[in-house]
């Protein structure tokens, strides 16, 4: 049994994998902006930031282990510096923390996106994958690629820093409705009748949880981790979709130039007068048009982290709309 603080823990990812934690025997403490609400009693919540610098050593005094899941996941907000200010400057406000108290092993979550190449070339993404600044599409991308390099700097200086990139994450209990949730309501609610084809490398949250879990017990300092699941271009998620829910999904692919001019409007109306977030980004539009699949071999081969098929966490996407919608 290990002592372990997870910032971000009342997130999607981050209660899942509170929950395995806790589920294998390990003292868990919560770092996270949000309360703890329906938490779990054997869980201790600190409610606040982790650009705090007293507040992170604080909510690490008696730990061993450092679960570093709290960021932005959205693709926009009101004000841009917010993302620099967590994913960055919170990922090494908690770094400087968990050196001054000289907690061992470190999972820092980064994402996949950084990852993606300029111009989409349909190949395989695995850790060869050297990402700069300058590809960056947007200050999201750029706020995670400066976090990521933030932890692979300390553990080049010493820290026992271990980095996953997570693809993207489904399943039942995404309250905060992530980028990926806000798509599948998009789509389930017939909120459009197109749609910009791309692939998308999807893992159920529990496996992801479990992924996590053997990079920190496993995983070798100073590298980083894809934890994938299945490769579906878009136009077989719809179908799937379509399947399990009974509702009609969108056939028509909208061309990029169009997708582009949308995403470029629907920012400046959400920036300048609506100041509420957009249905579509021009950063999530770039996202997309670099698309590719993912491989997780090195995961797998390293630690035997094997998921499962995510037509479970499918039906639970499409189970959850239901209920949210009173269909």
């Amino acid at each position: 049994m290990a002592r372990v603080l997870v910032t971000g823990g009342c997130g999607f990812v981050g209660r899942h994998l509170v929950q395995a934690l806790a589920g294998r025997g390990d003292d868990v403490r919560v770092l996270d902006l949000s309360g703890p609400g329906r938490g779990d009693p054997q869980v201790e919540y600190v409610q606040g930031s982790v650009a705090d610098l007293a507040l992170c050593e604080r909510a690490l005094e008696g730990m061993e282990r450092l679960y570093h899941m709290a960021g932005i996941a959205h693709l926009w907000r009101a004000n841009k510096d917010d993302f620099d200010l967590v994913n960055r400057r919170g990922t090494e406000t908690i770094l400087a923390a968990a050196a001054a108290k000289g907690i061992g092993r470190i999972v820092h979550c980064s994402t996949e996106s950084i990852l993606l190449p300029r111009r989409r070339n349909h190949k395989a993404i695995d850790e060869s994958v050297t990402p700069r600044l300058e590809d960056m599409p947007g200050a999201y991308t750029r706020s995670k690629y400066l976090g990521e390099r933030a932890a692979l700097r300390a553990a080049r200086s010493g820290q026992d820093i271990v980095v996953v990139n997570p693809t993207v994450p489904i399943g039942n209990g995404d309250r905060n409705m992530t980028p990926p949730a806000e798509m599948f309501a998009l789509f389930l609610a017939g909120r459009t009748p197109f749609f910009l084809d791309c692939v998308l490398n999807l893992v159920d949250v529990r496996d992801l949880a479990d992924g996590i879990l053997r990079a920190a017990d496993e995983g070798r300092s100073g590298e980083r981790y894809i934890l994938g699941g299945e490769n579906v271009a878009l136009h077989d998620l719809l179908r799937s979709l379509e399947r399990l829910s009974g509702r009609k999904m969108p056939k028509r692919r909208v061309p990029a130039s169009v997708a582009l001019t949308t995403g470029f409007i629907s920012g400046w109306i959400a920036d300048n007068l609506t100041r509420s977030a957009p249905t579509v980004t021009r950063e999530g539009v770039l996202l997309a048009l670099r698309s590719a699949p993912f491989d997780s071999a090195k995961a797998r081969r390293e630690f035997g982290y094997r998921p499962g098929p995510i037509e479970q966490a499918l039906t639970e996407v499409v189970e959850a709309f239901k209920r949210r919608s009173g269909h």
